[in-house]
C-alpha cells in the first residue's frame, strides 16, 4: 500500500497488506493516511475523538472516503474487526492494552483481507513501529514570525530487521502536509559501545 516518497525508504517501499504497524503522533498518523486516502482508497480512523475532519483534509486525507469513530465505547476491538472487514486500512488508538490473543485473532482477518491496522501506542505482533525521535519547529524569529513548519527525524523498528531506520522530513511543511527532507535513510546500529576496563 503506498506511502509518501518520504516514508518509502523506511518502509520497504510502503504498508504491507494484512500487516498492523505502531506509530506514535498524530501528525505521522495523518502523514500515513493521507497517501491511501489520496488514491483512492476508503480509510478508518477508530478512538481518536480529537481527530478533526479539517486536521484531516489539511494533511491530505479525502473527506468523502473517510469513516470516523470517536468513542466506540467498551467493544472497540470489534469496530476495528468490523471496519477491517470494509477498509482497506484503519487506525485506532487502544483505550486498554491488547492480549497477545486477540491480536491475534484480528491479525488473521487483517490477512484474510488484506487491510492494514495503524495503531496510536502498543500493539503486539506489529511489523513495524514508527516513532517521531527529534522535532524542530521553524519560522518564529527573536519574538515575531509563524510557524513554518517542523523537521522530524522518523525512525521506523521492524520486527524482521530489528534494526532501526531513521530519515529526515518536513511534517508538517509550510502546506500543512508531509514533505520530504535532505537526508536519505540512515541505517542505526544497535552494537553495544566497548569499554575498557581498567
Amino acid at each position: 500500500m503506498a506511502v509518501h516518497p518520504a516514508l518509502t525508504g523506511l518502509l520497504d517501499g510502503g504498508l504491507q497488506p494484512g500487516a498492523a504497524y505502531s506509530v506514535d503522533g498524530g501528525a505521522l498518523l495523518l502523514a500515513l493516511l493521507a497517501e491511501p486516502s489520496g488514491s483512492g482508497l476508503w480509510c478508518g480512523v477508530v478512538g481518536i475523538p480529537e481527530l478533526g475532519a479539517e486536521a484531516a483534509r489539511s494533511a491530505g486525507i479525502v473527506l468523502d472516503r473517510l469513516v470516523l469513530v470517536p468513542k466506540p465505547g467498551e467493544r472497540w476491538l470489534s469496530v476495528v474487526a468490523s471496519l477491517a472487514e470494509a477498509l482497506p486500512i484503519v487506525a485506532v488508538r487502544p483505550p486498554s492494552p491488547v492480549r497477545d490473543g486477540d491480536a491475534a485473532r484480528l491479525a488473521a482477518r487483517l490477512r484474510e483481507r488484506s487491510s492494514v491496522l495503524l495503531v496510536c501506542g502498543d500493539w503486539p505482533r506489529g511489523a513495524a513501529e514508527l516513532r517521531i525521535t527529534r522535532a524542530q519547529w521553524s519560522g518564529l524569529g527573536a519574538g515575531h514570525g509563524y510557524l513554518c513548519g517542523r523537521e522530524v527525524t522518523v525512525s521506523v523498528t521492524s520486527r524482521h530487521s530489528g534494526m532501526p531506520r531513521t530519515a529526515r522530513m518536513l511534517l508538517p511543511d509550510a502546506n500543512g502536509r508531509l514533505a520530504a527532507g535532505e537526508v536519505s535513510v540512515v541505517e542505526v546500529s544497535r552494537r553495544p559501545r566497548l569499554r575498557a576496563v581498567g
